[in-house]
């Protein structure tokens, strides 16, 4: 065997052990005359975990519950370790706040988030409104027959209260809690194989903002594995000296570990103050996630009731199995009409919305039909239960009217009959109703 394919054999074999991936060239692109191509690496896309599908069943058990959870907002949620490295920084994220936040976006609008952690803009809002000196483009009437004025008028109570709140940290990060490996070198020529396992642990618990508390605490650890592979040569052939390294070292995302952790620390606070055996879910754990199918119970729910008409007056019966206020999933379009104050008729800026509900049916969207007003309106148990059977009498002749079938359009929820109080939709308004328009 001569030198030259000496060398290529020994290339070759090294390479197939080391398990090296495609050595292709990355596409480039030119985005100006003047600049030099750079690399296009992979696209964007959502920062996936293995408990989406857990995440949206769970999501599914709370609003089947047809209890509303009261909101939960995220504390600092901190890296404990103290591990630092002078040339990289700190080894662990310091997002475990914003982890959190998006664990809880994933349950698909079961449960409402509040902010806590990062409200600078709106309390500096809120000092602007205090001074009159915040405007939205429009002029309010704000007393009487003195004249609107430019700027927002606040009257307090726009801030909703939080029920719950999490806090917790990063608590443990233990380097190589088990190492194993082998290599072996033979005239110059060497082959190896490494394996590593690390682990990372948080502790978290959910408070119930009133008392302080704790209703649930969490401890949680999770192994990062990873291994090496790889061979060289170094040795003469002939007059020459060969000095050839090739490898491949793969690990699991650390951080991607940390955040799995925390999203699993969430679930279980969650389902233990919403007061729902997640068990099942949690064995989706690691399966894609499908809305609309059977591995999700938002896809399981109860079917609306018909759409009242003038025979068909709105009663207790009609609330039965109906789901929390304005909690809808993510495979809902949710689209808000306004009434005004005290009135059943829909004023000119709502018909531009029942065309975009027209147009949405259309292209096949299922929509939610919020029905809201002021929250300043106020009636008797009685006389709103009435005004919000005209004002869904009003939606469904509009939509009617517009080629959608009356029969297509069912009640989702409605409020108990004898509820004094009103259920939020954002800040100024109160939710009436939900409407429902399957596909």
């Amino acid at each position: 065997m001569n030198i030259l394919s000496t060398t290529a054999a020994l290339l070759a074999a090294s390479l197939g052990l080391a398990g090296c991936g495609s050595l292709q060239p990355q596409p480039t692109r030119q985005f100006a005359a003047d600049e030099v191509p750079v690399i296009i690496g992979p696209a964007v896309r959502a920062n996936f975990t293995p408990l989406e599908a857990p995440f949206a069943c769970l999501g599914g058990l709370i609003r089947s519950s047809g209890q509303p959870l009261p909101g939960i907002a995220v504390g600092d949620v901190k890296d404990y370790t103290g591990k630092y490295n002078q040339n990289e920084g700190s080894t662990l994220t310091q997002g475990g706040a914003l982890m959190l936040y998006s664990a809880l976006g994933k349950l698909d609008g079961a449960v409402q988030i509040q902010e806590r952690f990062d409200t600078r803009i709106a309390e500096l809002e809120l000092a602007y409104t205090d001074r009159r000196q915040l405007g939205d483009g429009k002029v309010h009437q704000v007393e009487g027959n003195k004249p609107a004025v430019p700027w927002v008028p606040y009257f307090g109570g726009s801030i909703l209260r939080s029920g719950y709140y999490i806090v917790g940290g990063i608590t443990e990060l233990n380097y190589d809690i088990q190492t194993g490996g082998a290599e072996i070198a033979i005239s110059g020529v060497s082959v190896r194989r490494r394996t590593f396992t690390m682990n990372i642990g948080i502790d978290l618990r959910i408070i119930d903002t009133r008392t302080l508390v704790v209703a649930k605490t969490v401890s949680l650890q999770k192994q990062i594995s990873g291994h090496e592979v790889g061979g060289g040569v170094f040795r003469f052939f002939g007059t020459s000296l060969y000095d050839l390294n090739v490898g491949s070292k793969n690990q699991e995302p650390l951080q991607l570990g940390v955040r799995t952790a925390l999203e699993q620390g969430v679930f279980e606070l969650v389902s233990a103050v919403a007061a729902v055996d997640g068990r099942d879910c949690m064995k989706l754990a690691g399966q894609a996630r499908l809305p609309g199918t059977a591995q999700d119970p938002a896809a399981r729910s109860q079917p609306a009731a018909a759409a009242p008409s003038a025979a068909h007056p709105i009663n207790a019966a009609d609330s039965a199995g109906a789901t929390a206020p304005g909690l809808v999933g993510r495979e809902l379009l949710s689209i808000q009409v306004e009434f005004d104050s005290g009135s059943a008729t829909l004023a000119g800026q709502a018909m531009p919305v029942v065309e975009r509900i027209v147009n949405e049916v259309a292209r096949g969207s299922r929509i939610a039909i919020q029905l809201v007003s002021r929250d300043t309106e106020s009636m008797p148990p009685a006389q709103r239960r009435e005004s919000t059977a005209a004002r869904i009498r009003a939606i469904t002749e509009a939509v009617a009217a517009r080629g959608i079938e009356p029969a297509r359009i069912g009640i989702s929820w409605l409020p108990d009959p004898g509820e004094a109080g009103i259920n939020r939709a954002g800040a100024g308004y109160q939710l009436l109703a939900t409407l429902l328009i399957p596909k």
